[in-house]
């Protein structure tokens, strides 16, 4: 990596822009031994994206579990404060 920084500062950027990107070391060695052949390239960064978004997309569904916890423990805690009675039967069929 520090050859391409000394010897190339475009090459540097790339690399460094390809590791914030999250790409292992050994995808940018492959994609820089794959210079002039800009369609192997693009495939490799296609690639990587589409497993980013599959992991961005496995973090949403865990947000969007987190939050749905939440708001069942505030909709008990409410119902708890305003008379109502916690009944575990009644808990788990609106669950």
């Amino acid at each position: 990596m520090n050859k391409a920084k000394n010897n190339n500062p475009y090459a540097y950027t790339v690399t460094q822009n390809l590791i914030d990107a999250g790409c292992s070391h050994e995808m940018v060695k492959q994609f820089m031994e794959l210079q002039g052949k800009e369609e192997e390239q693009l495939n490799l960064l296609s690639c990587h994206r589409k497993k980013l978004l599959k992991q961005l997309h496995l973090e949403e569904h865990r947000i969007d579990c987190l939050d749905y916890l939440v708001y069942r423990m505030q909709k008990n805690n409410n119902y708890i404060l305003t008379g109502g009675f916690h009944n575990e039967n009644n808990s788990k069929s609106d669950l």
